[in-house]
């Protein structure tokens, strides 16, 4: 068996911020970054994946409002220094996103402190990966994701012998689809070795 479930975003809770998901609300900068070239937009979040978000947005919008709720950030020292010096980038501390504003696209945010006029908004304040089916069946991390062994020259076994996995439920720090994919095929490769030598 390959457990293949994925993992989903985190989002706001805001009702607005469901409304415009695809109208300007993403969570994925390496997925949408491009549709915003010359555009400003926000990033949510205040850890190594909002920088990197941020940080990879700078390809394409003029301007980065990275906005987190407190006054420090959780990522890494020189993720954080690359963004505290990037010239496109203007951090919005201490602050959250109440609102975000607009019909059929985003036109803007209102904060606790201030309203802000962007074209997009990037979510990037984590994901759960789905695996609440397996719990106290095989074992996960400290934060639900599969956790994975390296046995016999396979390298995605599960816990339990016969049970693989990969993807996003797996990898919590690359989070993209050909990353994905590659897990995929290494994990029907050794589910196919395992079969070969039971």
């Amino acid at each position: 068996m390959i457990i293949a479930t994925g993992a989903k975003a985190l989002w706001l809770g805001l009702e607005s911020e469901t409304r415009l998901r695809g109208k300007g609300v993403s969570a994925c900068a390496t997925c949408d970054g491009f549709f915003f070239k010359e555009k400003v937009v926000a990033v949510v979040g205040g850890g190594d994946t909002a920088l990197e978000e941020a940080l990879f947005l700078t390809k394409f919008a003029s301007k980065i409002y990275l906005i987190h709720r407190r006054d420090s950030f959780r990522a890494s020292k020189i993720m954080q220094e690359r963004v505290l010096n990037h010239a496109k980038i203007e951090v919005v501390w201490n602050t959250e996103v109440t609102n975000v504003l607009g019909d059929s696209k985003v036109e803007g945010l209102e904060l606790t402190t201030q309203n802000l006029k962007i074209d997009g908004l990037f979510v990037a304040i984590g994901h759960k990966p789905d695996t609440e089916i397996f719990k106290n069946k095989i074992e996960l991390d400290e934060k639900d994701y599969v956790r994975i062994f390296k046995k016999d020259n396979l390298t995605t076994l599960t816990s339990v012998e016969g049970v693989f996995a990969a993807g996003d439920n797996v990898d919590h720090i690359y989070r993209q689809a050909a990353t994905a994919v590659g897990m995929g095929v290494a994990a029907a490769i050794d589910a196919e070795r395992w079969l070969e030598s039971t």
